[in-house]
This record gives C-alpha cells, sequence and structure tokens, in this order.
C-alpha cells in the first residue's frame, strides 16, 4: 500500500470541522438547560409527583 494515498470517505474542510463542533456544543447545551429544567419542576413539585393515582 502507498501510504501517500487519500483517504476514503469524506474529508472535512476545517471551517466544516468548527461548524460541526458548534453545533455539538449548542446541543449538548440545550440538552443540559432541559435536564436542569425538568429536575427544577420535579423539585418544586416535590413528593406530589408520586402520590398519583394509577
Amino acid at each position: 500500500m502507498d501510504d501517500n494515498q487519500k483517504p476514503d470517505g469524506i474529508v472535512l474542510t476545517e471551517a466544516q470541522k468548527k461548524t460541526r463542533r458548534e453545533r455539538s456544543i449548542a446541543i449538548a447545551l440545550a440538552l443540559g438547560v432541559l435536564v436542569v429544567l425538568f429536575f427544577a419542576v420535579t423539585m418544586v413539585k416535590g413528593p406530589a409527583v408520586m402520590l398519583r393515582p394509577m
């Protein structure tokens, strides 16, 4: 095999890698905010969350 061979598949440019990273960070932050929001709502409701009829 030749070491100078081009890699198979899609090769991203630096700008595309930066955009992908920024998008991933934004998604992670949004998910973190949702987790905190759900936790806060659960804490505000208190033990009443577990006292629901079946």
